[in-house]
């Protein structure tokens, strides 16, 4: 059996060294511990945003969004968050509280895989509203978090 052992991989000058269709090529990632009140019945901005710069306009950014929800003193309520690229929304995911206990507590994620076809920096940044009187998001230990990973495309 032979054992190969280098430091690092470059590719020929001139050439490119490219990965496999799927493969993760950079993770950029953002948190906050701090609570959010969600008092709007329109989409505001959670202050939650980062950018990744793809490395070719073929690969595709996998966006994960992911925190708590909790509600206080009513039944009915509903968070949507929303994920935004730049000015345009991509996608939203909603979370109901329909338990009769409150406070009521539960997991908020939205994962979505985006396709830029860029090269240039991209913001992706997090928004949220909701229906019935104020919703908390970031409730939960850890924190909400915005990652974002490239995958070759």
């Amino acid at each position: 059996m032979s054992t190969l052992e280098v430091k690092g991989i470059q590719a020929p000058s001139g050439y490119k060294l490219a990965m496999p269709e799927g493969h993760i090529l950079q993770t950029v990632s953002t948190s906050t511990a701090s609570s959010i009140v969600i008092a709007s019945t329109s989409f505001v901005y959670t202050g939650l945003a980062t950018s990744i710069t793809p490395t070719s306009t073929d690969n595709k950014i996998l966006v994960i969004l992911s925190g708590g929800a909790i509600t206080c003193n009513n039944q009915g309520r509903i968070l949507t968050t929303a994920i935004y690229r730049d000015a345009t929304i991509l996608t939203n995911s909603q979370t109901i509280h329909s338990s009769p206990y409150d406070p009521f507590w539960s997991v908020h994620s939205i994962t979505y895989l985006d396709s830029p076809s860029s090269t240039s920096a991209i913001s992706y940044k997090a928004y949220a509203k909701q229906t019935n009187g104020s919703v908390y998001f970031n409730t939960a230990p850890g924190g909400i978090s915005l990652t974002l990973m490239e995958v070759a495309g």
